[in-house]
Order: structure tokens, then C-alpha cells, then sequence
């Protein structure tokens, strides 16, 4: 994803569980693709998609046509499995951010043991990069962490912000205040090393503008929150309005 503006914090759109309400009741409705291309119009800078090993929402067949009609860049979530980098270096897609998973989770529910998968993940990285595909570690905001990700390659990192949402919906300001400055420390760490530094997890309006304060992170991926705000005010209306607060967050820095 890139910008004219190189200090625009840039929007990724995580259209999963548009998939998981489709896939409640089966058929094709609702499109994840056309929520896709709905997010586009609406100002995101690229897609989100995370195709799990379950497809308990995403579906091979949507990573497909996404790669081949949104015209937007496409990131693609993935485990680091043999099956999610066939499909990977089969599709071609923008980017790939490598996630933990396990079957019986909600959702993501941390960051990579980048430190113990070093050997499990470098070649996962090598074939990524050799194949053109922009490559990303989701981790946890620790500077331990950050050193891994370079030190086996990887020019991006997503910093998991999960731990800080949970913290400031819990209304716990102490808490949630050395959360986010675990974030700080971590970005300004990334910067300073020479990695491309993004985030996600948990955010809202008010946790996105927030992190926008933080100029060494370039992009946000925000996904279930969006597509819950939709129910209530439509897709587009929900980016339009995460757009402002972002633009907001960062003006303000």
C-alpha cells in the first residue's frame, strides 16, 4: 500500500467476518468481495483477508477474486503452514502477515513466538520475498520481539494492539497506559532498526485515533469492529468515519 502523502497513515480493511455472516447461514450472501470493493470506494488503501486453516469465515475462493478484481493491494493473513504458503505464492498477493493460529480461538489472541519459530518461520519469510510478496510478522509490542523479526528478515511488522483495546474497554487507565506505552517504545524500536511498522487488533474510533499519535506507524488493519459499526450506520459511513479519526489522530501528533 502507498501514498502521495507520506505521512498519511494508511487504512487497511479486514473484510472477514462479512464472510463469517455469510457463511452463518451458507450461499453467497453477504459478498465479502463487494464489501471489498465497497471498503475501496469508501477510502481504505488496501484489503485485509485472513484465510484461516478452518475457513471458519474466509474462503479460498475469495482470496481469488480479490486478488483478481479489487484494485486495491491485497494483505493476506496467514499461518505459517506449507498449504498457506502454496496458496500464497500461488495468488501473488500485495502482502502476506504471518499469524499465530489455533483452531480453538476466537480470534488472533497474540503475537508470534518469533524468538522459538526462528527456524520455522525464516524460510516461510525467504520464499515470501523471493516471490515479490511485501512480508509482515504480527507480534507483540516488545523490543525482543522486533529484533527477531529482523534478524530473520522480515521488513514488516503489524504490532498486536489487542492487549491495550482490551485494557481501555475495561476502563482500566493504569493498565491501559502501560499497554500503550509498551506500543510507543516498540514503534519508535522498529523505526530505529528499519522496520516497517504497522498495528492492529481491537481498535475503535477513539483507540485508532490515539495510535495515529504515533508517526512511526504506517498503517492500521481494522476489521470486526468496522463491519460491527456497519450494522448500524453502512459500511462506507463506518470507514468514512475511522478515515476522519485517523487523519485526526495523526494531524494532531
Amino acid at each position: 500500500m502507498s501514498g502521495a502523502d507520506s505521512n498519511r497513515l494508511r487504512l487497511g480493511v479486514n473484510i472477514d467476518h462479512v464472510a463469517t455472516v455469510r457463511n452463518a447461514r451458507g450461499g453467497a450472501l453477504p459478498d465479502p468481495v463487494r464489501a471489498a470493493h465497497l471498503a475501496v470506494e469508501a477510502g481504505a488503501d488496501g484489503i485485509t483477508a485472513h484465510l484461516r486453516e478452518d475457513r471458519r469465515h474466509i474462503m479460498d475462493a475469495d482470496i481469488e477474486r480479490i486478488a483478481r478484481e479489487v484494485k486495491a493491494p491485497l494483505n493476506f493473513e496467514m499461518a505459517a503452514t506449507t498449504q498457506m504458503l502454496d496458496i500464497a505464492l500461488r495468488t501473488r498477493p500485495h502482502a502476506a502477515c504471518i499469524v499465530p493460529e489455533k483452531r480453538t480461538e476466537r480470534t488472533t489472541e497474540g503475537g508470534l513466538d518469533v524468538m522459538g519459530q526462528r527456524q520455522h518461520l525464516i524460510p516461510f519469510v525467504d520464499q515470501l520475498k523471493r516471490a515479490g510478496i511485501r512480508v509482515s510478522l504480527f507480534i507483540e509490542p516488545s523490543i525482543d520481539a522486533l529484533d527477531a523479526a529482523r534478524a530473520i528478515g522480515a521488513p514488516v511488522v503489524e504490532l498486536h494492539t489487542g492487549a491495550w483495546c482490551h485494557r481501555v474497554a475495561e476502563g482500566d487507565q493504569d493498565a491501559a497506559g502501560r499497554e500503550f506505552g509498551r506500543i510507543r517504545v516498540a514503534a519508535a524500536h522498529a523505526a530505529a532498526i528499519g522496520l516497517e511498522c504497522h498495528a492492529g487488533h481491537g481498535l475503535n474510533f477513539a483507540t485508532a485515533r490515539k495510535i495515529a499519535g504515533l508517526p512511526q506507524i504506517v498503517e492500521l488493519n481494522i476489521g470486526h469492529f468496522l463491519i460491527g459499526d456497519a450494522i448500524f450506520s453502512g459500511l462506507a459511513q463506518a470507514i468514512t468515519t475511522m478515515r476522519r479519526a485517523m487523519d485526526e489522530g495523526r494531524a494532531g501528533a
